[in-house]
This record gives C-alpha cells, structure tokens and sequence, in this order.
C-alpha cells in the first residue's frame, strides 16, 4: 500500500517533524504544500492555510526545496508531488512551480482550475482553462512533472466528469486528475467507480478525507431547511471509504493514497497513524491488495 501526506494537513508541524510523524506512521510519500505564510500571519497559532509551518515558501524556493529534499531522503521517505495555489492562466507563476516541482524531484504537480460562481460563464472559463493547460501540457513535457486537476468543490472540475472534460484532449502521460471524493461531498458526487472508469487513464493521484452535511441554524425569514457540508474524521463522513477503495482495486489503481484530513479530530502524529491504520485495516477486511491497496 503506497501512502502519502499532503502537509497542509499537519499545519503544526515543522519539516523534519512532519518527516519524523509520517515515517513513524508508516507513511512513504510526501505532498509538499507550495505556498508562503502571509506577513500578517507570522504571530498566529498554526492553521492549514495561512500559518502553516509544514511548507515550501516560493519566495525562497530553492534554499527550502534544497532542505526539504534532504531530509525526505534522510527519513527514507519520497518527495511525491508539489501543491501550489495556481490560478488558471498565470502562466509565468506556473513555469515557476513546475522549475521547483522539477528540483525537488517530484512526479507530479497541481495545477490551477477556474473557480465557478454564479455570475460566470462556464464555457468561457471552460475555453481559458483549455488554453491554459494546452500550454501547462508543454511545460510538463519539458519538466518532467504530470500537471494534476483535482476535483474541487468551486471551481469548473468539481466532478470526475467535469475533470474528464477538462483533461480528455491531453496526454494522459503530463496531464492528470487528482481524485478527491472528500471533496466531491461538498460538490460533485458521482458514483466512484463510474467516475474512475470514466476517468481511466487520466487517474492520477486520490486525496483522502471526509465530510459530513449539518443542518444550519434556520433564521426566522427563511422557509427552507439549509445544510452545509463539514470535515469530519476519516471514518465518519459520508465518503465510505470501503467502497472507493473497492472501486479503486476495481480499475486496477496502483497510485498513492495521499491524506488530506481537515477534521481536527486528532493531533497530527495521531492523525498520520490514524490514517495507515484506517486504510491497512479496510484493505485487509476487503481483501484487496496490490502495490497501492
């Protein structure tokens, strides 16, 4: 069983305590979250996305890809992709990340996705990010780095469909999806293994962490009874875990499994351990196997 750790998930962590907690945990890849810490930020406790200390700040890329490299290969870990916070078009910020992804040694890299709101267009934005990653697609090429989509809630590839729509017209060997079913409780749920077989050989990477649906607090003035979905522990969401990693053995995935866990449910160290237990555990009572399951 391949398995990583996204760090944006353990925001309290330094670097090597990250590597230390995840080697412990039995975990083999790391996601390094590319993104700085806000200057207003530099006093606040330890949040997943501004404080957070497990990251690689683009503003002084190389030093800390150079120490970060170092010590994933010191803890006999593997340095597996890099997530930056792209926008869909800024090409100058992207080549910039894919130089980065390239000398940290990573296989693969997140790319920018339009979000989606109301007042927008979809087929406009549809058209930009074509253009966008048509472009994306070369860099790869030249890097060395598969570019990822990843299923997002807010955004024009919420969905495996959407996200095969987006990426069908590339090369599945520089441009693939990021499966995240998490996610796709928020928005996007389709039936996991039509997805993964719809997604094929576009799948390139799977997210993992849970949410559920709570009902709001009504206001006198409104009529209807509204919900909003919220993280929650791995095991107690509405992601059933089991059946995914059914679907995913079911399209012969031997990828990593990377966490993703927002539910404060846990420290992180526990969290980390947490995770292999829950997905070793599944795997044994599924009876599923394989270099990733």
């Amino acid at each position: 069983m391949l398995l990583s750790i996204f760090t944006v998930a353990t925001p309290d962590l330094l670097p090597e305590q990250m590597l230390k907690a995840a080697s412990d945990a039995g975990i083999q890849g790391i996601e390094w979250r590319y993104k700085g810490v806000p200057m207003d930020a530099g006093q606040e406790e330890p949040s997943f996305w501004r404080r957070n200390l497990a990251s690689i700040d683009p503003e002084n890329a190389d030093e800390e890809i150079a120490k970060a490299a170092a010590l994933t290969e010191q803890f006999g870990l593997k340095s597996i992709a890099l997530v930056p916070y792209l926008t869909s078009g800024d090409l100058t910020a992207t080549e910039l990340a894919f130089q980065s992804a390239h000398k940290l040694g990573a296989a693969m890299m997140r790319v920018g996705v339009p979000g989606y709101n109301r007042s927008a267009d979809y087929h406009e934005l549809y058209k930009g990010a074509i253009d966008y990653l048509s472009e994306v697609q070369e860099m790869s090429r030249q890097y060395g780095v598969k570019a990822l989509v990843e299923t997002h809630h807010g955004t024009i590839a919420p969905s495996a469909g959407l996200a095969y729509r987006l990426v069908s017209s590339f090369d599945p060997n520089h441009i693939g999806v990021l499966y995240d079913p998490g996610n796709m409780v928020h928005e996007g749920y389709e039936n996991y293994r039509m997805g993964l077989e719809l997604l094929g050989p576009y799948l390139a990477h799977v997210h993992v962490k849970n949410a559920n649906w709570v009902q709001l607090e009504q206001q006198d003035s409104e009529i209807e009874t509204c919900y909003q979905a919220k993280w929650s522990p791995l095991l107690n969401g509405v992601v059933r875990w089991s059946t995914v990693l059914e679907d995913l053995d079911s399209v012969g995935y031997k990828g990593y499994l990377g966490i993703e866990d927002f539910s404060q449910s846990y420290s992180s160290a526990e969290m980390l351990k947490n995770f292999t237990q829950s997905m070793h555990s599944l795997s044994n009572q599924l009876h599923i196997g394989g270099a990733a399951l």
